[in-house]
């Protein structure tokens, strides 16, 4: 069977994966490139594929461990009773998406309960999630903070009494965001971005120190947190109070990342809690950084298909359900 995939649409991407034998085989030969391996044990030493007379279950079983594995365990589709068929169209979907994709629009895409889109909208932003950072040893730097949350004027009046107290960001959360643009090291500006516990100077300097190397040259606006960065960087200020770009210091590259993050959670998923927020920033920052990827929609999806493996996102986990409770 063709496992080459050379789709550039969605259209494609559906009417190839809808065989769930090519699904399977496809997600197979990239998961075990040099064979297929004891998910378990890792031992070559595997029995022949064993499929269910329905085909909805396809088993190895492992001769050295002796025990039974499928392609799906040690990956995000682990224990998950929807068809690779399923899962990989709404991959491609959450990855390629500029806004993104809510899980009643993915619900209704698939035929499958909110509530089960919900879920594998969340296990898909566990494999798009990157880590690491954009250190490089030239190049112009952007650090900027945003605030995360709902208008006042947006909120039933009991709401506003309890969250609105003082003015200012209260009631909303802080993200953090740093933008290496582009140069001759870097040929499409990178960012990263995270939830920080507030706009402090502890929390902003920690993450500045942690991916940009000192003596970078660095452009912010005028929040006091940033006033000592001349000690470690060539620190450049704009007061937005006069202008967005003054002698070419601007951070208009990240000014545009939060306006596309927050056209995402305002728009397509309209609520966000503060407890998943860093998922939904991961998926924002991935499609941010990827999307010059030299093989497009395709390439993005395969990158996030090639690490789905070795990433586990439950319920309980994914819910806080997981947690004990405090005593």
């Amino acid at each position: 069977m063709n496992t080459n995939f050379t789709g550039e649409s969605l259209l494609e991407a559906v009417t190839f994966f809808a065989d769930e034998d090519r699904a399977h085989d496809v997600f197979v030969a990239m998961r075990w490139p040099d064979g297929v391996r004891c998910a378990h044990c890792n031992s070559a030493d595997i029995g022949k594929l064993s499929v269910s007379k329905n085909g909805k279950r396809r088993v190895w079983n492992c001769k050295a461990c002796k025990k039974q594995f499928t392609a799906k365990i040690g990956t995000i589709f682990a224990d998950s009773p929807l068809p690779l068929s399923k899962w990989l169209p709404a991959l491609w979907l959450v990855t390629n998406a500029k806004n993104g994709i809510s899980s009643c629009e993915m619900a209704r895409a698939l035929k499958i309960t909110q509530k089960s889109a919900w879920f594998m909208g969340h296990r898909i932003r566990t494999a798009i999630q990157r880590g690491g950072g954009i250190v490089r040893a030239d190049g112009v730097f952007e650090c900027d903070e945003s605030y995360i949350g709902g208008k006042a004027r947006n909120m039933h009046e009991h709401i506003r009494r309890e969250r609105i107290t003082s003015t200012g960001p209260k009631g909303k959360t802080a993200v953090m965001g740093l933008l290496a643009r582009h140069g001759s090291k870097t040929p499409v500006s990178q960012i990263v971005a995270q939830v920080v516990p507030s706009t402090k100077r502890k929390h902003l300097l920690k993450l500045i120190r942690e991916n940009i190397p000192a003596g970078s040259e660095i452009h912010t606006d005028t929040h006091p947190s940033y006033a000592i960065l001349h000690r470690e960087y060539e620190h450049k200020v704009v007061d937005h109070a006069e202008a967005y770009v003054q002698d070419g210091v601007h951070t208009n590259g990240l000014e545009n990342f939060w306006c596309l993050l927050k056209r995402t959670l305002k728009g397509t998923y309209v609520h966000c809690a503060p407890f998943h927020l860093y998922r939904y920033l991961d998926e924002q920052t991935y499609r941010f950084n990827a999307r010059k990827n030299e093989d497009g929609d395709r390439g993005r999806f395969l990158d996030v298909v090639r690490t789905a493996t070795g990433r586990r996102l439950t319920w309980k986990k994914l819910t806080g359900s997981d947690e004990e409770p405090a005593g």
